[in-house]
């Protein structure tokens, strides 16, 4: 259906499948946070960031109200993004170590940010059919990185779930995987035109997660650091 990212990405930025979800992250963008009043939010549906020949993906869960809601880029302007970019950067996938808006000079290398949902959800929780609804944008995302994908790190056992019916559909084998922090599969290939892929789970990068050690720089870092070692091979 489209035969490029961007054209992908433009389509997904009009959609309004979710009613739910379109009313939420609408909502959002009218009420505001007091701290972002004077700013214009984006409130639309958050596509995926980064090269169109990514040889990594990484996937969470969906943008945050007054993060990806409010400047229209996964994980930029919250404090999940703050721990994800830092980490990030620190193994070499981004140029700097801070995402706070449009058009601040960051970029990734060799890597593209996405996720299984596209707009904010009330409480940070989809339901199963907005989540089963929105599987068509990346089912297509994964697609047309076909050419060039090695590896995807799920963050997340929520993002995981998500993936994998994804990840077969697209065209790769996905038996029953059970997540884990640190936990690598090899993924075979089960259509010509895709190549075997290294799928790796991380902890979320949720402030639960990260305030209480759950999840440690350092970990997200070992992972990310095995991920694209993978993904360069």
């Amino acid at each position: 259906m489209y035969r490029t990212l961007p054209e992908m990405d433009a389509a997904l930025a009009d959609c309004r499948a979710c009613p739910r979800l379109v009313a939420w992250r609408e909502q959002v963008a009218r009420d505001k946070r007091a701290a972002f009043r004077d700013e214009t939010y984006w409130g639309r549906p958050v596509p995926g960031f980064g090269p169109t020949d990514a040889r990594l993906l990484l996937v969470g869960l969906a943008p945050a109200a007054h993060g990806g809601n409010r400047t229209g880029r996964m994980f930029t302007g919250d404090r999940s993004g703050d721990v994800l970019f830092a980490a990030m950067h620190a193994v070499g996938l981004a140029t700097q170590p801070t995402a706070t808006h449009l058009g601040d000079g960051l970029r990734l290398l060799d890597t593209r940010v996405t996720a299984p949902v596209h707009c904010a959800p009330p409480d940070n929780k989809p339901t199963p059919d907005e989540r089963d609804r929105c599987r068509q944008w990346l089912v297509t995302e994964l697609e047309l990185l076909a050419p060039t994908l090695r590896a995807v790190v799920a963050l997340g056992a929520w993002g995981w779930q998500a993936l994998l019916p994804a990840l077969t559909a697209a065209g790769w084998e996905t038996p029953r995987l059970k997540f884990g922090h640190g936990v690598r599969y090899p993924i075979a290939a089960a259509r010509a035109g895709r190549a075997p892929l290294e799928l790796f789970g991380s902890y979320h990068v949720s402030q639960r997660n990260t305030f209480t050690g759950r999840l440690t720089p350092q970990m997200l870092e070992s992972v990310l650091a095995q991920a694209i070692s993978a993904a360069r091979r």
